[in-house]
């Protein structure tokens, strides 16, 4: 029992619990935030609309709030932002910008990402995620 708590205890020494706490806000904002414009569109559709768009969102959402509850269980989540944010942003927002050639929507879409290409590398832990994702042994394959 005493190497159960103790491990416990030297997982949550890897993360201040400072940090945890912005984890967790930035799990809140994401969910709440995107859940806000998502969830109204679940209820209030065309009956033949494909759907597929708001309930991937809606997923992401969900498991968004469960990172209040595990914030470092939940950093694949952020990862996943972070590289989708920054994809669109090199492949559409900026050839989009520099060739003036705008969808309706580029103002909104562009503040929007942009705001998270520039907060996810601020919030992740890299130190946490190169020990655990990146350096730790994988699991095996046999």
């Amino acid at each position: 029992m005493v190497s159960t708590a103790a491990s416990v205890s030297a997982q949550s020494a890897e993360l201040s619990l400072t940090r945890l706490y912005v984890l967790r806000f930035v799990y809140l904002l994401i969910g709440a935030g995107e859940g806000s414009q998502v969830v109204p569109v679940l209820f209030n559709h065309e009956p033949a609309a494909r759907g597929v768009i708001p309930s991937l969102l809606a997923g992401m959402c969900l498991l968004d709030l469960l990172g209040l509850k595990y914030p470092r269980q939940m950093l694949p989540l952020l990862l996943f932002e972070f590289a989708w944010k920054w994809i669109w942003m090199l492949a559409f927002g900026l050839p989009q910008y520099f060739s003036g050639q705008q969808p309706p929507t580029f103002g909104e879409d562009f503040f929007n990402i942009g705001f998270g290409v520039i907060l996810m590398p601020l919030v992740i832990p890299w130190a946490y995620v190169w020990r655990h994702y990146v350096t730790a042994p994988g699991d095996r394959w046999q």
